[in-house]
């Protein structure tokens, strides 16, 4: 019974682990974009002065 409990929570870890380890993935994803496209207006408007 001991090593089922400890497997549960080995697994819930590990899940949880590779959870944030995704969301931290799509989060760089999207601020790499954030930045492409801030700096893509950016030149836009310094061009437009």
């Amino acid at each position: 019974m001991a090593l089922v409990v400890f497997l549960l929570l080995l697994a819930i870890l590990f899940g949880g682990a590779g959870l944030f380890v995704a969301s931290l993935k799509w989060a760089l994803i999207v601020a790499l974009a954030l930045i492409i496209a801030s700096a893509v207006t950016g030149t836009r408007l310094d061009r437009g002065r």
